[in-house]
């Protein structure tokens, strides 16, 4: 027997799917916390409490939550393209080196200048870190995901060798410490702060950058693009759409909104200064990663994206408010992070399922999204021998 749902209420399971396996996730951890002898309802309170009980809990979420977005963000966009960009890590030490090295060489502008300046180069950092596997993939037929990881390792041993060595601050040679770091960049370029000692600009970046997304995608001719790209590229070469171009540029920006996000989190630091353990985890923290499963929790659409990425952000920060208040071990916060990993990724093949059967036989579907069905329907029915990178005669204007 079957349950048949409106399409409205169906669109509404879909979105909600997310959600729901986010405390699927949490069931299982509590389960956890029980066979480690600790009282799931107190970790989880606490862990509430950590998040989001006080002002100052609000702001360290609303910090974590901000390269989460940024990178979600440029998740979204590349995968409405149909490329996975799993790179994000590196792009983001990208945009932060080239934004640490902007103030270092350029100390003296003014905070007008400077300000957009470091962001601006932060931008172009990350949009070099994805334009190459970009282009890889859109030329030579390279995996996205293999490139993107192994460019990954690449930026963590640029970044050790910069800090290091040019980078690295003369006090920590002078001390022989040599902790991996730059000096205390210049005060012109940090962040504004908006509110109390700690929050800055940043969030509010993030949040037009997840606007402007939205409105790039289903509102622009160029989001047209990545998205007819992203459902067909056979219908999208017959339409005179520039695949390859088009693919190239989806991971270049995905990797510039990655790069922004490294930038924003060295000048909106406590320390106002790049600096790491050794990793890339010592200076993103795993928003690279984690920037990827807000994504998901947001159903992939920017707008979505904006509270997933406070939600996750909350995880994250009330996760250290729960391991101290039960004493659990730390690597049990690492388990119920991934755990949410594991349901939110295994839970959207449902969501995708659901929102295919609302295209295709749902009569009505809004205004924006008629050349999205158009193109869906196209999917399944290119001629032979068009293939993704077919032949030259099939090619793009101008890329033969």
């Amino acid at each position: 027997m079957s349950i048949h749902l409106s399409p409205r209420n169906r669109r509404l399971l879909a979105y909600s799917i997310p959600v729901l396996a986010v405390f699927a996730a949490l069931l299982f951890g509590a389960i956890m916390l029980v066979l480690l002898g600790a009282n799931p309802f107190e970790g989880y309170a606490e862990m509430f409490v950590g998040a989001f009980g006080s002002g100052d809990a609000l702001i360290a979420t609303i910090l974590k939550a901000t390269p989460l977005l940024f990178v979600g963000v440029g998740i979204v966009i590349a995968f409405r393209a149909n490329v996975i960009n799993i790179g994000a890590e590196g792009q983001m030490v990208l945009g932060g080196l080239f934004a640490t090295m902007t103030a270092l060489y350029m100390p003296e502008m003014h905070p007008i200048i400077m300000i957009p300046l470091v962001l601006l180069a932060g931008v172009v950092g990350g949009a070099l870190w994805g334009w190459i596997p970009g282009m890889l993939k859109a030329y030579y037929r390279v995996n996205e995901i293999l490139s993107t990881i192994m460019l990954n390792i690449v930026a963590v041993q640029l970044m050790a060798y910069l800090l290091r060595g040019p980078l690295i601050d003369p006090a920590e040679i002078e001390r022989g410490t040599r902790i991996p770091q730059t000096a205390r960049l210049a005060a012109s370029a940090d962040l504004p702060i908006l509110f109390g000692d700690r929050l800055h600009i940043g969030p509010v970046l993030a949040v037009l950058c997840a606007i402007g997304a939205y409105y790039l995608l289903w509102r622009t001719p160029l989001g047209f693009r990545l998205r007819a790209v992203g459902l067909s590229e056979h219908a999208a070469r017959y339409a005179g759409i520039p695949v390859r171009r088009t693919i190239a540029l989806a991971l270049t920006m995905s990797g510039a909104m990655a790069g922004l996000a490294g930038a924003v989190l060295v000048f909106g630091s406590e320390s106002h200064r790049m600096v790491t353990d050794g990793s890339t985890m010592g200076f993103t923290g795993g928003a690279g990663f984690n920037g990827i499963v807000a994504a998901l929790l947001g159903g992939l659409h920017p707008l979505w994206t904006i509270p997933a990425s406070f939600l996750f952000g909350g995880l994250i920060v009330g996760g250290q408010a729960l391991q101290r208040a039960v004493q659990v071990p730390s690597a049990l916060i690492v388990a119920l992070n991934g755990l949410v990993v594991v349901f939110v990724v295994a839970a959207d093949r449902y969501r995708v399922r659901l929102l295919a059967v609302d295209e295709y036989e749902a009569p009505e579907v809004d205004a924006g999204d008629h050349e999205t069905a158009a193109m869906g329907a196209a999917r399944d029915t290119a001629p032979p021998g068009t293939d993704s990178y077919g032949q030259d005669e099939f090619d793009d204007g101008g890329e033969r």
